[in-house]
């Protein structure tokens, strides 16, 4: 174990504002790092060229191993420990039954076993597919090529840092006194797509013509290698995800499947960590830390088709180094799932992000504007899209806007008798014992209190509930509930999210909209909110309509059987003409749900939140005396205190056109303490100012322990957000800031402090 430290090298200012965010994040979990000049860079490491440089970071605890050695050392201690280690043995197949890991078939017999880990990286895909029933886990090999040199005149000492020059691709380290560097190149090159892998590993091939690219930027970076002997050119596979995260957790599938794979390069790095984490998963049915970004179940089936697979890996590669400033999207692989409305809007100018395979609009581009200049620009700072944005959400304030949001997850859950409803009351946090045509907020949590789903329930009759849930929730989703249904149950559970197009219609003038179009009284006397009623749209019948809008704001959510998507969509565009309607997309979605303090799962809330860290109290059956999953946590909870606590930040000397924009992530600091990190965030236009929301926790300053963090305690704080190393001060929030929604006034009237909206 040598310790070198690393040194991550910045050629432009806006690496080095990536590197700083970086930075930031690092300092507050407990990893020294620092952001340095190029001059402190030809200190540490004298054979660089710093000339090009305008900064670097760096972590001087890094360290580096030999992954051979380590791996011996974990199987010998693991051998000490009565754990049966069979070298050269073959895993044919997985064995299961009624859904469950019963044994796994080699070729030197049966060995049987209730857990099953699929650790076998880039044979992991294949090796899912070989069971009775398949397990799919999406990832693919690339050639990756790293090359060996003989030792420098003067041997390189064994603690030189190892260099990370992202923006030339490549990676330096010292191996034997010489150098080992690799990197990632712009045209990978794919291997193994037809399946089984037919070469054997030792026989790919040097190719010095593909390497010439990181050749050249190595010897840019280190002019004296010109006269180093190179002894090989190393080429071997390495596996890479969809998403260039690595995967973990339980199959969907098959209960005691477990899958530990795509973890590329940073195996060794991650190993420990990973290990830990997948072992309490199997012990307790859940990590100590929310992994939602790494959860097998955030991908489907559709993630895994082998086309699919090959041209995402062909990106994810170069990605791994390519500069990612906020809100990137992949362009491989898209139009996978697409709303029918999908032409339509495109034609009028929509701007695609995707989630869980599905294309929803991030903003409408208006026929005047510079479509490709749009696209090229790619910011740390105030984004182009800015003013595009801003009038989408004014016409939401003033007037009425449709958004498509088709991509929610929609399960429909009945039965013959009344077991929907005790079976759901049992699984889900709030009282769904509503009359029917009601929509309940609930959450699906876990035994820790925590929020497994977020979503809206609407009672359709007395045996049949409409659940709606996040984008990236329907394996996930689908998975809970199967596993925690009793199995004999009469209980009809089914995916629906493909039979309806969903469209939002937000503004104040979305009643009149649809008032005329259903010739039905739309008003809140004859349709109160979080109501649910079918109802006829134009010539189309059987629609859901909803009273609510994820944002806060007045409108209705329109569940459309899909044949009709089209034709309703026309009319509402056809009649909201005089009422000034227009489409909008995600990004209006989110400025207008930040600001009124809506948290969303996957961002804000996820596995290790309750509903009592954020405020949502009301939407939890404590008091009712009915048991469900996680009620006993949340009681100790209530009357032990909470530890974190969701709050809601205003930026206050911040200049949204000067300075650089918080995204997600930011550390959060207390009266100069660190507090906690921001979990999402966006301008507001209302108030003219940036809002982020994040958790804050109360950490002794004398021995780092968590301490209860209470209403109290949040608001005597001074806070400040850290920006890529900037502190801005932000005034903490508990409740959306109303007073400002009901009669907005210019933000140089309003003093923030005075406002304390319930």
């Amino acid at each position: 174990y040598i310790r070198t430290g690393s040194v991550f090298l910045a050629q432009t200012q806006d690496r080095l504002i990536s590197l700083k965010r970086i930075n930031a994040r690092l300092n507050v979990i407990g990893i020294p790092s620092e952001i340095i000049s190029p001059k402190k860079v030809a200190e540490l490491h004298p054979l660089l060229n710093v000339h090009d440089l305008v900064g670097a970071m760096h972590v001087p605890e890094d360290a580096v191993v030999s992954s051979a050695d380590v791996a011996l050392a974990l199987a010998s201690a693991a051998s000490q420990n009565g754990v049966q280690i069979y070298d050269r043995t073959s895993v044919l197949h997985v064995m299961v039954k009624k859904g469950q890991v019963t044994g796994v078939e080699t070729d030197k017999g049966q060995i049987e076993c209730q857990y099953f880990v699929n650790c076998a990286g880039q044979w992991a895909y294949e090796l899912g597919l070989s069971n009775e029933e398949p397990v799919s886990i999406p990832l693919h090999a690339c050639e990756h090529f790293y090359l060996l040199t003989r030792p420098l005149d003067t041997p390189l000492q064994s603690n030189t840092p190892t260099i990370v020059d992202a923006d030339g691709r490549i990676y330096i380290r010292n191996w034997q006194g010489g150098i080992l560097s690799g990197g990632f190149e712009k045209n990978p090159k794919p291997i193994f797509t037809e399946g089984k892998n037919q070469l054997e590993i030792q026989n790919l091939q040097e190719d010095w013509d593909h390497f010439e690219p990181l050749l050249s930027s190595l010897l840019r970076r280190m002019p004296d290698l010109e006269t180093l002997e190179i002894l090989k050119l190393v080429n071997c596979p390495e596996t890479f995800t969809p998403d260039m995260r690595c995967i973990m957790g339980e199959s969907p599938a098959v209960q005691g499947y477990f899958v530990l794979a795509g973890m590329n390069s940073a195996g060794l790095s991650f190993g420990g960590g990973a290990g830990r984490y997948l072992a309490e998963w199997m012990v307790h049915g859940y990590p100590s830390e929310n992994i939602w970004e790494l959860d097998l179940k955030r991908f489907g089936a559709l993630q895994s088709s082998r086309t699919f697979l090959r041209h995402r890996v062909m990106e994810v590669m170069p990605l791994l180094y390519d500069l990612k400033v906020p809100r990137w999207d992949f362009q491989t692989g898209r139009q996978l799932r697409t709303s029918p409305l999908y032409d339509r809007l495109d034609a009028q100018g929509a701007r695609w992000m995707e989630k869980h395979g599905f294309e929803r609009p991030k903003y409408f581009v208006p026929p005047d504007k510079d479509l490709l200049a749009l696209e090229q620009s790619k910011t740390f700072y105030k984004p182009d899209w800015f003013d595009i944005v801003e009038s989408e959400v004014k016409c939401c304030k003033e007037a009425v806007c449709v958004i498509d949001m088709s991509s929610f997850t929609k399960f429909e859950i009945t039965s013959t008798g009344d077991q929907a409803l005790e079976i759901l009351q049992y699984l889900f946090s709030n009282d769904l014992d509503v009359p029917v045509g009601h929509i309940v907020h609930t959450g699906m949590l876990n035994q820790g209190g925590g929020y497994e789903n977020d979503c809206s329930i609407a009672r359709l009759s007395k045996r049949s509930f409409f659940m709606i849930s996040p984008t990236d929730q329907q394996v996930h989703c689908w998975a809970w509930l199967k596993k925690h249904m009793p199995e004999d149950s009469n209980l009809l559970l089914e995916d629906v999210t493909w039979k309806y197009t969903a469209l939002n219609l937000i503004g104040p003038r979305a009643v009149d909209v649809l008032s005329e179009l259903s010739y039905a009284p739309m008003t809140p006397d004859h349709f109160p909110s979080l109501f649910c009623k079918e109802m006829s749209v134009g010539y189309a019948n059987g629609i859901r309509v909803m009273s609510m809008t994820h944002t806060g704001e007045p409108g209705f959510m329109l569940y459309i059987p899909i044949e009709y998507a089209l034709h309703v969509y026309n009319e509402v565009m056809s009649v909201g003409q005089k009422y000034g309607i227009r489409n909008a997309g995600y990004y209006a979605l989110r400025s207008l749900r930040i600001e009124k303090f809506f948290a969303f799962w996957g961002q804000d809330l996820n596995t290790l939140t309750t509903p009592l860290e954020c405020g949502r109290e009301s939407r939890v059956k404590l008091e009712k005396g009915m048991d469900f999953i996680g009620r006993d946590a949340l009681l100790h909870q209530k009357q032990n205190g909470v530890y974190k606590r969701l709050t809601m930040f205003i930026l206050d000397d911040h200049d949204t056109d000067l300075d650089l924009w918080p995204w997600w992530g930011e550390p959060i600091y207390r009266n100069g303490q660190y507090a906690g990190k921001t979990t999402s965030s966006a301008y507001s236009y209302t108030l003219e100012r940036h809002v982020c929301l994040g958790f804050v926790h109360n950490f002794s300053e004398d021995t780092g322990e968590e301490q209860v963090v209470t209403a109290d305690f949040i608001n005597r704080g001074e806070y400040e957000i850290d920006i890529a190393g900037h502190r801005f001060q932000a005034k903490a929030k508990l409740y959306p800031v109303t007073s400002l929604f009901t009669h907005k006034r210019r933000k140089d009237d309003v003093e923030l402090s005075d406002l304390h909206g319930k």
